[in-house]
């Protein structure tokens, strides 16, 4: 079946109506697969009032009653598991088993919101005066807006969806233009779980497909309360002082040009796979892909020559295929932009039409040039070290900051690597790769990756507005650090 009758079949099967001038082409073959309407400024106001209605009405819905939107939501994810992944892969090139995970994501995370929907604490706090009570409250904050990337076309959006309802707010996604599809799909099933949840107010969860004016449109909306953005370190620069322009939140996740410390202690039996994953997985287009790699020159040769003939190995191709590790890459952008990181790679011929490349190795005397830059695609940069503080300093020595790892059996290596003086990442790993963050823990990263958090840990607190609350039960009206302020008698 080629992608485009199996994107027809898939859509069918999710209840999506595949129709407009927003076109979707299969990175499979590079031909149209589909298409949807595309959204314009004007239709940014609207939805942005909408959501703003349904926020005065969704703010006051207890938010257990929320958790339970959310909960339908899971039930309905997991019934559309399956073709929802086999879409992700049509329309993002992703290999079945990360299809499958990434829709696993999707549950996973609202499972976690429908607990957190009753734990969303705050704080009772010791008042210096007597008789009086001080504490923290967390409100809803207001209409989120989701703008998210084609490399996780689906699951970032239920990052933010998922945590963003129960805490009160309502969603506006624009989804990456490479990818509307799955959005359009996503969409039908929210579409269900409010059907069955029965009274959500009209504009709590909308979709605005389209390019860059509609991207803009909702970042400068006066309605948007936060605007939570995935993509590059350049998209980040334009809509972080946009936002702030206007007094508004951002939660940006950015780029990312991750490293991974290989010591001498390390198993470098464990290491290798871990390499082969973080490096080659989803043709190298994640922003926690492992692009640095820093070797202890006691090891180095070793551990190259291993990796060389295991990426020699990796099965290139239909990413529909059992037995395929490695997709394309999403377009012909993608792939010249890997060109001018590393002249020497070639097409690999798998399907007509896709680019296809396999995942190279360059091996560098020294950390500069373009190693210190995020390539979207799968090329390792391999560099040597010869004490431990060199290796921390490599690490850190780039503009990014989102993930890190190191691979050793000395304690004392890794505890100075979680250290204050040890990676300056948002992610740092002990004995695993750099990519595979689960939904329990906050994901992000510092420097130009943004300093965003989504998904678990208190990353909740970015939907919410505190409110620090002080009640006198006396007859009395102390001041706080003992001022005095009576009239004259």
């Amino acid at each position: 079946m080629t992608p485009t009758d199996e994107a027809h079949d898939l859509l069918s099967r999710l209840g999506v109506r595949a129709e407009g001038y927003l076109t979707s082409l299969s990175p499979i073959d590079g031909r149209p697969i589909g298409s949807v309407a595309e959204a314009g400024p004007n239709d940014v106001a609207e939805t942005c009032e909408r959501a703003h209605a349904a926020f005065l009405a969704w703010r006051l819905v207890p938010a257990p009653r929320r958790g339970e939107l959310v909960r339908l939501l899971g039930e309905e994810l997991r019934a559309a598991k399956e073709p929802l992944a086999r879409l992700v892969t049509l329309e993002a090139g992703k290999i079945v088993q990360e299809g499958l995970g990434e829709v696993q994501e999707m549950i996973d995370i609202c499972d976690y919101a429908v607990g957190l929907s009753r734990q969303l604490y705050g704080l009772t706090i010791a008042s210096e005066r007597p008789s009086h009570r001080m504490m923290e409250q967390w409100h809803p904050l207001g209409v989120v807006g989701v703008i998210s990337a084609f490399n996780f076309p689906v699951a970032v959006w239920a990052w933010n969806a998922a945590l963003a309802l129960v805490c009160g707010d309502p969603v506006i996604w624009k989804p990456s233009e490479k990818t509307p599809l799955t959005a359009a799909a996503v969409m039908a099933i929210v579409g269900r779980a409010l059907h069955r949840f029965g009274d959500a107010p009209d504009g709590l969860l909308a979709c605005l497909q389209g390019g860059r004016e509609v991207g803009e449109a909702l970042v400068d909306h006066p309605r948007v309360a936060l605007v939570s953005a995935t993509g590059s370190t350049a998209m980040g620069r334009s809509v972080g002082p946009r936002v702030a322009a206007r007094f508004g939140r951002s939660l940006l996740e950015l780029g990312g040009n991750n490293a991974m410390i290989v010591a001498p202690s390390a198993d470098l039996g464990l290491a290798e796979r871990a390499i082969l994953f973080s490096a080659a997985g989803t043709a190298g287009q994640r922003c926690t892909t492992l692009r640095r790699l820093i070797v202890h020159e006691s090891v180095a040769d070793t551990l190259v020559v291993r990796l060389r003939t295991l990426f020699g190995k990796i099965r290139i191709g239909d990413p529909r295929e059992p037995q395929t590790l490695v997709g394309p890459l999403i377009d012909e952008g993608a792939f010249e932009a890997m060109r001018r990181a590393c002249p020497e790679v070639e097409r690999v011929a798998a399907v007509d039409g896709g680019f296809y490349v396999r995942p190279a190795i360059v091996e560098v005397d020294a950390q500069q040039g373009k190693m210190l830059q995020e390539t979207f695609a799968p090329v390792l940069y391999v560099v040597r070290y010869r004490d431990f503080d060199e290796a921390i300093a490599l690490n850190n020595a780039v503009v990014q900051g989102l993930s890190s790892s190191i691979f050793t059996n000395d304690l004392k290596e890794a505890e100075r690597f979680l250290s204050a003086a040890g990676s300056d990442c948002g992610i740092a790993n002990v004995n695993i790769g750099p990519s595979g963050a689960e939904i329990g823990g906050a994901f992000g990263g510092e420097k130009e990756t943004g300093g965003g958090r989504e998904s678990g840990s208190d990353s909740w607190r970015a939907y919410m507005r505190r409110a620090t609350n002080t009640i006198n039960y006396s007859d009395e009206l102390p001041l706080a650090q003992g001022i005095t302020f009576d009239p004259a008698p």
